[in-house]
């Protein structure tokens, strides 16, 4: 579920969100449920396990529209009986006021975007809270939630090696089973991106300073028990966000809300399903008959792409038989062979796995295995 509307544009979010003046709260409830009974009839009798409230900043949504969508989901399809049902919200004061109102409709385990335990750095990134306020707002989601999870971004401008490895120990005190640790990428139509573009976006890390971040990160998560289950994530055994991993294995999901992707087995073919991107045109359309403005079968060679580049995120890889599968051709035996001699993957018992070193250069490793 696609909420796109945020307080403000972080500089460095290429993400679908848009800042709005006003917002018509009952009219855009309406539309989600009316998208909700039309996913429903393309894939019926579908066990729901989960739903993920995303953004945007869905924290900015009222918990009486959280609700509603939630029991509709509930009518639409058998749900599992312990769902997990996640919202992504901002740590201010505002939004974690909020926290009760979400537990009551439902939420299950809530993902804070607090992104820096640094002031200065949060300026910088555009953030709207403080490190106080995003620390106070952790221990209010605690109080409702049972499984919480915060991000933080790091090979931020002028960061330093120890300055990284102690925020992370802070953050290690904080967390509960669950974190997100991404590093910052500069992407193209982000006020960032123009920034670097014209050579004012000063004092971001050289590669081997980022590396060397990465690989701290892995190392002091590990000895903490939050091992990296996925290239950008860190959970506890059992932990894990359930929502992300049926990404991460491609298996089947609806997207709802605007510019939001699905993927759907539809009379036995996997389909890719987009939402129309701009908000207005969006609700406007989902008023009157579909959101939707994509469904179109996935070629076989695209499916085993998907796959690869999803599936080597996680520290368990992949099915090798299921890409052989997908492709109608196994991976390339010597590109394989090529790679476990590098020490970048490792195959045991039919699964291709990225090695820790593979991991810190997966984009290397995955262009070395597709043709």
């Amino acid at each position: 579920m696609h909420w796109p509307f945020c307080q403000a544009k972080c500089p460095y979010c290429d993400f679908n969100s848009h800042v709005s003046a006003s917002v018509d709260h009952a009219r855009w409830r309406a539309a989600y449920l009316r998208e909700i009974a039309r996913s429903a009839e393309l894939v019926p009798h579908r066990v729901l396990n989960s739903i993920f409230f995303g953004g945007g900043t869905p924290s900015l949504m009222p918990p009486e529209t959280v609700a509603a969508i939630i029991e509709a989901a509930r009518a639409a399809w058998p749900m599992a009986n312990d769902p997990e049902i996640t919202l992504e919200a901002n740590p201010t004061s505002v939004e974690a006021g909020r926290f009760a109102g979400y537990a009551d409709a439902g939420i299950t385990r809530v993902s804070l975007g607090v992104q820096a335990l640094d002031d200065a750095d949060l300026t910088r990134l555009g953030r709207l809270h403080s490190v106080a306020e995003a620390i106070q707002a952790y221990e209010i989601a605690r109080k409702y939630f049972n499984r919480t999870s915060f991000d933080l971004i790091y090979a931020r401008q002028d960061q330093t090696l120890p300055g990284w490895r102690e925020e992370l120990r802070r953050a290690l005190d904080l967390a509960v089973d669950h974190l997100s640790l991404y590093q910052l990428t500069i992407e193209t139509g982000t006020a960032f991106g123009a920034r670097h573009a014209a050579g004012k976006l000063r004092g971001l890390p050289q590669e081997e300073l980022a590396a060397d971040m990465y690989q701290a990160t892995q190392d002091i998560c590990a000895a903490a028990g939050l091992g990296a289950y996925e290239v950008s994530n860190h959970a506890r055994p059992g932990a894990e966000s359930r929502h992300n991993l049926i990404y991460w294995r491609c298996g089947d999901y609806v997207g709802i809300g605007p510019g939001a992707h699905g993927r759907l087995t539809l009379d036995g073919v996997r389909h890719a399903t987009e939402a129309w991107q701009m908000p207005g045109e969006w609700l406007a359309r989902a008023e009157h008959g579909s959101g939707e403005s994509l469904r179109a079968p996935l070629p076989a060679h695209e499916q085993a792409t998907e796959f690869l580049l999803m599936g080597l995120r996680l520290s368990e890889g992949i099915d090798m038989a299921r890409f052989a599968r997908l492709s109608g051709a196994p991976l390339d035996a010597g590109a394989v062979a090529h790679l476990q001699d590098l020490g970048m993957v490792s195959v045991e018992t039919g699964r291709l796995r990225a090695t820790e070193t593979g991991r810190a250069v997966l984009n290397a490793v995955i262009c070395e295995l597709l043709p």
